[in-house]
């Protein structure tokens, strides 16, 4: 994979993570609940982050080692093959805590003039 394809796939990620924090403003938790099109479309927000994540190379993903690789694609794993078992309380907590920093780390990666 070139580097310019793995700088796609980083700003991918960053577009959909960005896209997911905004879908979350003014919104609460219970609306996951209650909101089936919101909840479906975080999931899918989510499903996008990881699938871009697991499409980078190694060789990026050891050249960005404070990006929680792992992690990100566990995370779109466990959102496709146990769809129907997703607990909105830690999505929620995901999308709250844990995308913002991400964000700020995928935005030191991309540069300005492709995000």
């Amino acid at each position: 994979m070139s580097r310019h394809e793995d700088t796609v796939r980083i700003r991918h990620m960053l577009d959909y993570a960005r896209e997911t924090v905004a879908l979350v403003q003014a919104r609460s938790r219970r609306d996951l609940d209650s909101d089936r099109v919101f909840s479906l479309a975080l999931v899918r927000l989510l499903e996008i982050v990881g699938e871009a994540a697991s499409r980078v190379s190694q060789e990026a993903r050891l050249q960005y080692p404070h990006i929680p690789w792992w992690q990100v694609v566990n995370l779109r794993n466990r959102l496709i093959h146990g769809y129907y078992e997703v607990d909105f309380d830690i999505l929620w907590q995901i999308v709250i805590q844990d995308l913002p920093p991400l964000i700020a780390e995928l935005e030191k990666i991309v540069p300005p003039e492709e995000r």
